[in-house]
């Protein structure tokens, strides 16, 4: 009896106060208006006209200087493939297999249904009458630099449009590194293979 006494001084077995649940549900009754005008409270529409800015327009433009994080241009030639106004004639990327790779993957996402996947322009949009672009392997293209084609892949040039939003330009120039493979490919000569595979060729004969 004891036990029991102490267990009812402490609260335990005794009923919910009636008071008490009350109050609770009229708490969470009221969460839902809480949140309500939180969430309604006054703001500028998309373009709707403003009364508090002189120039009447509730859209503000950017301070000046604003760069948006991650968009910070600094390498002229990495961003826009030009130094100077001119077009840059080495890659600003380190040139490897990956590189290569990775413009492959890429250029026969965006580019081969245009440019086909040999580079002579004859894709298959291209062969449903859409206009054709110049191959890759003219003179004028095989000479062009790389900042070239990263300018154009970046702006877009006649019936080509931009690519800007599309792709990154890690990956544009990735494309250009996979260009010039494509270009190497139809006019290499025996002395720019390696020795080893050179081997290989003249044992093979003809």
């Amino acid at each position: 009896m004891k036990q029991t006494g102490s267990l009812l001084r402490l609260g335990h077995g005794r009923p919910p106060h009636r008071g008490g649940c009350g109050a609770l549900m009229l708490l969470m009754l009221g969460l839902p208006g809480c949140h309500r005008d939180m969430y309604d409270q006054p703001r500028y529409e998309t373009m709707e006209p403003s009364t508090f800015f002189e120039d009447g327009t509730s859209a503000r433009p950017l301070v000046a200087g604003t760069v948006a994080r991650g968009q910070l241009a600094e390498d002229q030639a990495f961003h826009t493939g030009k130094v100077g106004g001119e077009s840059v004639r080495q890659l600003p990327v380190e040139l490897n297999g990956e590189l290569v790779e990775r413009g492959r993957r890429e250029f026969t996402i965006f580019c081969s249904v245009c440019h086909s996947p040999s580079g002579d322009g004859d894709g298959m949009i291209v062969q449903r009458g859409f206009r054709a672009p110049p191959t890759y392997h003219s003179e004028r293209l095989r000479r062009a630099p790389p900042g070239h084609f990263f300018d154009v892949i970046t702006n877009g040039f006649g019936a080509m449009p931009r690519f800007a939003a599309q792709i990154e330009p890690a990956d544009r120039w990735a494309i250009v590194a996979y260009l010039r493979a494509l270009q190497l490919s139809q006019h290499a000569t025996l002395d720019d293979v390696p020795p080893v595979e050179r081997a290989h060729l003249e044992e093979a004969g003809p």
